[in-house]
């Protein structure tokens, strides 16, 4: 199996394209300006203490100090700050031009400044490396007790080889094997220590960290031994993950190229056009069946169709074989759209039970490449599939579009016809309360037109109704939707 990673590097925005076999699996987008600072790691040097506040404002490099609050400064004895008695706390734990490493757990808003945090933490793949305590936490999402305890024994049981600190494992850590979590480890201890010399060779103020861009958080999450090449179209962006890659995960060095073409390097797999399909509602599928996604706040319905595939023996076939192109299809949408939380399938009906078996194991083999964590049931008695799968960012929908102003995100128009309906109304309406020599009505193209022709009959009766005449006027910045009556 071929697997590549295609990076697009402009000032505005980077994309990650994770293509397998020659065809767009995923696609990751992080545009400049709404990358926060929350991650960050900084030298921060206390500006002042403020008694009665509990807190302190630091200097870290930014346009504006900092905000660092005593229940966010991390106890000799591992806990933190309380805010409690005495009422000097904050005095004896930071003091005007101390310097001290903090993290960013809030962006600045308005005229605020950043929120600090002195309890620093950094993810890897699998888990989360908290230098300042000795604790193993488990992700709570982790439901089996088995594999909570595993988890927790190994890692402990590796904690031994590395300096102080603790970690949690994250709810991706379910299943993985132990020399995936000591890797995980191994490379967050490198994190660590290099933070740790960056700090001490550093003047105060100073980013000692900065939170993974999007291609080192690519690097660190997806990659591994199935990634055959990872293609960069900016030589200082490639620059970078080479030196990267060459002190955290040297394995990847050697995979990794810049890539000069004249050409596009999205156009090396048509990922654009694969990224503007994937925005469509209809899913084409090779039989000639269809899928139809439809994404809602509360949860994501995928309807498969036959469409125009009627098979070759009979139709508990034609059904069975689109079900089993469609569970594939699906996968591969769910990755490419980013759809998270409950999703519901309305596969085809199937009478053939082992039809049915066949079709989930399919489904869970598909899913089995993705790395978000999916939970799928059984069919249900309407025969329904529902699924969970775990929200890791925004969907491409929601980073790409935004809800159409005709139809408020609707997703439909009423019909002209309709619209006709409710000028009528409109019209009775005014005709009763206000005097008025005539009615002028702006509208939109198709409602013109529908009222000149096929309601022109309807329009001279309810000019004969109310003794008033009606005149209409095309206005083309109006919507299908939007019109006005006029009293002239």
């Amino acid at each position: 199996m071929s697997e590549e990673l295609l990076i697009n590097v402009t000032p505005q925005e980077t994309r990650v394209a994770y293509v397998e076999n020659g065809l767009l699996q995923e696609v990751h987008i992080e545009r400049e300006r709404k990358r926060g600072l929350v991650g960050n790691i900084y030298k921060g040097k206390v500006v002042r203490v403020l008694p009665g506040m509990q807190a302190a404002f630091l200097e870290v490099g930014l346009d504006r100090t900092a905000f660092l609050h005593v229940s966010d400064i991390a106890q000799p004895n591992g806990k933190n700050g309380d805010g409690g008695e005495p009422s000097d706390v904050i005095m004896e734990l930071l003091r005007e031009g101390q310097e001290i490493m903090v993290q960013v757990v809030k962006d600045p808003m308005g005229t605020k400044g950043a929120r600090l945090t002195t309890q620093v933490s950094f993810p890897s793949r699998y888990l989360v490396y908290m230098p300042g305590i000795s604790h193993v936490g488990i992700s709570q999402r982790i439901e089996d007790e088995n594999e909570r305890q595993r988890l927790k024994d190994t890692i402990s049981g590796f904690s031994s080889e590395f300096d102080h600190g603790g970690y949690i494992a994250r709810t991706v850590a379910e299943g993985i094997s132990d020399d995936a979590i000591y890797k995980d480890m191994q490379f967050l201890q490198k994190i660590w220590l290099n933070i740790l010399e960056r700090y001490s060779s550093s003047k105060s103020g100073s980013l000692i960290h900065e939170d993974m861009s999007l291609v080192m958080r690519t690097m660190r999450d997806l990659s591994g031994i199935e990634i055959e090449k990872v293609r960069i179209d900016s030589r200082s962006t490639y620059e970078k993950v080479q030196k990267f890659a060459g002190k955290f995960i040297p394995e990847l060095e050697n995979r990794i190229e810049h890539y000069p073409g004249e050409r596009p390097v999205f156009d090396l797999y048509n990922i654009e056009d694969e990224i503007q399909k994937a925005l469509e509602r209809k899913v084409p599928l090779k039989s000639g069946g269809y899928l139809i996604i439809d994404q809602t706040e509360a949860m994501t319905t995928i309807d498969v169709n036959t469409g125009a595939f009627v098979g070759h023996r009979n139709l508990e076939e034609t059904i069975f074989k689109t079900n089993l192109e469609s569970a594939q299809a699906i996968v591969r949408q769910l990755r490419l759209r980013n759809l998270g939380g409950i999703i519901i399938i309305d596969f085809i009906d199937m009478s053939d039970a082992e039809h049915k078996r066949q079709v989930l194991r399919a489904l869970g083999k598909h899913l089995d490449k993705d790395h978000a964590k999916t939970n799928v049931c059984d069919v249900s008695s309407l025969g329904l599939v529902e699924m969970t799968r775990k929200r890791t960012r925004e969907s491409l929908e929601h980073i790409l579009c935004e809800p159409c102003p005709c139809c408020n995100g609707r997703a439909s128009l009423r019909t002209a016809e309709t619209v006709c309906y409710e000028i009528f109304r409109e019209i009775i309406r005014e005709a009763r309360q206000f005097e008025t020599q005539e009615f002028l009505v702006l509208a939109a193209q198709p409602v013109v037109d529908l009222m000149l022709d096929e309601e022109s009959t309807s329009i001279a009766e309810l000019e004969d109704f109310i003794g008033k005449p009606i005149r209409f006027q095309v206005e083309n910045e109006y919507d299908q939707e939007h019109f006005d009556v006029v009293l002239m």
